[in-house]
This record gives C-alpha cells, structure tokens and sequence, in this order.
C-alpha cells in the first residue's frame, strides 16, 4: 500500500472504521498538527495504536493551523499527511478545518479516544461523545523534552 493510500476523505474514512468494527476491531482515535514530526509524535502514536487495532489521526489543514497557531505550519498539510502515513502504525489519516475535531469524533465514534498526558480527560475535545457512546478517553504519557516549539526555538536559537 502507498502511505498516500491512508490518506482518506471523511466518507472513505466512515467506510473503513465500519469495516474495521465489523471485523472487531477497536478503533483508536487522535488528532493534531504534526507539524515537525519528531520523537515524541511518533512515540505518542505508537502507544495510542496500541491501544486498539487500528489508528486514525485527524490532521489539522493548513488553515486550521494557521487559525491555532501563528506563523505555523512550517509544512504544507500534504507533506505532513504523507509523513503520518508513512508509519506502519497510522492506518488511516483524515485532514479537518475546523477548530476542533468534534465534528470528525462525532461521525467516526472511535472506541478509544487519546491525548497526551499533558491533557486531563475532561479537556480532551470529544470526551463526551466518546463516553456517550460506550467507548474510553485515555491518555498515554508523553516523551518529555519533545515538543515541535522547542525544536522551532533551538534553530532559530542556532542560526
């Protein structure tokens, strides 16, 4: 499979969550901006896939980056997708332009929804939904040290 494969439109995504529940399998959700894809990204996915059998990531566009954090992303959302896609754990990748990804929690209902540790359950946008619907809210713990500001500031600290 080519990683552009697992990048999927919100009616295909639907389509392979339900096959995937079909089949029995949990479906494992998070989302982010993935701007510089480093350590603690690919740590913190790992363990979330882990979680279920299968990983879908909502990935922030371009504009809803730009609206979340200025001067950001310092890459476009089709690069940033395919780097997601790429790793053998991330089987699905969905692009949204909202502010949040309640909407996109909402259509998929995911079995387990995860943030970092950074987070505390009820902050963590779609607990509720989430809970609602019979699945769990998790945290897992997060590398620390990594984050893609503190690399931002050490090159531009470096140059």
């Amino acid at each position: 499979m080519w990683t552009k494969d697992k990048i999927l439109s919100l009616e295909d995504t639907l389509t392979a969550v339900a096959g995937w529940k079909a089949a029995g399998e949990q479906v494992v959700f998070t989302n982010g901006c993935f701007d510089l894809l480093h350590l603690g990204h690919v740590d913190y996915l790992e363990k979330a896939r882990h979680l279920g059998q299968r990983l879908v990531v909502g990935l922030n566009t371009d504009a809803s980056v730009s609206r979340l954090k200025p001067g950001r992303p310092l890459q476009d959302e089709v690069s940033r997708a395919r780097v997601l896609a790429s790793l053998l754990f991330v089987d699905a990748v969905v692009l949204f332009d909202e502010q949040t990804p309640l909407a996109l929690i909402e259509a998929i209902r995911p079995d387990i929804l995860v943030k970092g540790d950074d987070y505390q359950i009820s902050g963590i946008v779609g607990h509720e939904v989430v809970l609602q619907n019979g699945g769990q809210v998790l945290t897992v713990p997060l590398v620390a040290g990594y984050s893609t500001t503190r690399i931002v500031e050490r090159i531009v600290g470096n140059s």
